[in-house]
């Protein structure tokens, strides 16, 4: 595989590669035909410390199809396992290449990784490719919970590589250039814990200290230490997903990300109708992933990080086994304290109140029974104009409101204030799927991406209310919720 000299501002350096190799595999990508550029995040790409206008075109897609690799990149697949509804795999990197990790000017330091760029020790039969919707839904997904202010991997690029892959039918083939804070997974260390001898998970575990908590190394015990600091980042992430009815799809343990980030776009969607047994994934049959059940499945995940832990909690195994279930058992006293915080601001509360989580559950109970849009719900509290619709004029949300008007009061902020929180609690503007499908289909079936643009700029700024973006707040009419996602694989 060539590599070509750095002009384009790469700066890598490989400290996961420099671990053992039992945690990876060396793999090159697999060449493409005829890579092109079919969307580049320049914005990115410039805080990357990458020359974003060489690399927007077709040396851009050289590099980002796998074909052309960057001076000082040290391609790997990455080794881990992972719980898949509950069922134990053996995993790894399987349509994925680790090219190194970007140091950035400010010194920051962030993966650069290939996604479907073709076969590796991992693949287990699949052919390491990726369809073009999924690369270009997984962009889109991405870059706007970034502009939400949710924790998650960025998209760079995605490129079209000439080549069909098959899915049932043929379609266009694609790579996804994904930038992370790292790939470390819980099921990183589950692989690691099932396939070492005693030193894997000490040098794993103190790997990760140094990259992501570097402030918990000199603690009485470390270990511990970041067991608590993953629950406390994932439970806030957590939270998060919840406040904008984010419905991650897949929620195994090889998709959740040590670092906190969310990780892995496959079958995500965006709830509409309130309603928390809401399933989109066509693979999530029993609604073990539900939007409700989010919360217990990152216990459950966490539960399996702390068993890999065991051996460094304490030295004796029921002793350790005690501090485990004890730290595992305090996620939802940690979890409600998140989401308890933002519902509250999402509602323009500042202060606490006992009887602010009914005045929140009261609330959501409603717009259950009444079908009402979540996101369009929140705005219109926000924006104090609710739609002229008669369920909005019935005595459950009047006297709802009331009661909240009393609450507010209560408050020692300017009103200005309250709704500065709440239009920055509560966008204007989500994902909506019929939107995405809409983008998708238009870039996939008549390669035209201007649909694509247009969704990515509004979503850009999604606590905005901009006149011109108005059509991207209109929820799905009756005929277009029976939605489903499908996992790119």
């Amino acid at each position: 595989m060539k590599q070509i000299k750095n002009d384009f501002g790469w700066h890598f350096d490989n400290t996961y590669s420099r671990l053992p190799e039992l945690y990876y595999a060396r793999q090159t990508p697999v060449p493409v035909r005829t890579p092109r550029m079919a969307v580049f995040n320049e914005a990115l790409a410039l805080s990357l410390g990458l020359n974003a206008r060489a690399l927007a075109d077709d040396q851009g897609a050289a590099f980002f199809s796998g074909n052309v690799i960057p001076e000082g990149a040290e391609p790997i697949a990455q080794a881990y396992a992972g719980h898949q509804f509950g069922h134990f795999t053996m995993l790894g990197d399987g349509r994925a290449i680790l090219l190194g990790e970007q140091v950035t000017p400010t010194a920051e330091r962030f993966d650069i990784q290939l996604k479907g760029s073709g076969p590796t020790p991992f693949s287990r039969r699949g052919d390491g490719r990726a369809a073009l919707a999924p690369m270009l839904r997984e962009y889109i997904i991405s870059e706007a919970m970034h502009a939400l202010g949710i924790p998650t991997t960025r998209s760079l690029a995605v490129v079209t590589t000439g080549e069909p892959v098959f899915r049932g039918i043929a379609q266009p083939g694609a790579i996804l250039t994904r930038v992370a804070a790292s790939h470390i997974r819980v099921g990183t260390f589950e692989y690691v814990a099932t396939h070492s001898d005693r030193e894997g998970i000490p040098l794993l575990a103190d790997y990760t200290l140094r990259r992501h908590y570097p402030k918990l190394v000199v603690a009485d015990n470390p270990y511990l230490a970041l067991l608590h600091a993953v629950m406390e980042r994932q439970a806030s992430l957590l939270a998060m997903w919840q406040q904008v009815g984010f419905i991650h799809g897949v929620m195994n343990t090889d998709n959740m990300a040590i670092s906190g980030e969310t990780i892995d776009y496959g079958p995500c969607a965006f709830m509409d109708v309130y309603d928390p047994a809401t399933v989109f994934s066509s693979i999530d049959r029993s609604g073990r992933y539900a939007y409700g059940n989010q919360p217990n499945i990152a216990q459950w995940n966490l539960a399996q990080f702390a068993r890999t832990l065991l051996p460094l909690l304490h030295q004796d195994i029921k002793e350790a086994v005690t501090i485990a279930e004890q730290a595992i058992e305090s996620f939802p006293a940690t979890f409600q304290r998140h989401w308890l915080f933002g519902m509250r601001a999402r509602l323009g509360l500042i202060t606490e109140e006992d009887g602010d989580l009914n005045l929140i559950e009261t609330l959501l109970s409603w717009m259950q029974q009444h079908e009402a849009d979540y996101t369009n719900t929140f705005r219109a509290l926000t924006l104090n104009k609710l739609p002229d619709e008669p369920l909005f004029h019935e005595a459950a949300f009047t006297d709802w409101h009331t009661r909240w008007q009393l609450r507010l009061d209560h408050e020692s902020t300017p009103k200005e204030s309250t709704q500065l929180l709440m239009r920055a609690r509560n966008p204007a503007i989500i994902p909506r799927n019929h939107r995405v499908e809409e983008a998708l289909e238009a870039a996939v079936e008549r390669s035209d991406f201007t649909v694509m643009e247009r969704l990515l700029t509004a979503l850009k700024t999604p606590y905005d209310d901009s006149p011109s973006h108005r059509d991207y707040q209109t929820p799905p009419a009756p005929s277009e919720r029976a939605y489903q996602t499908f996992c790119g694989t």
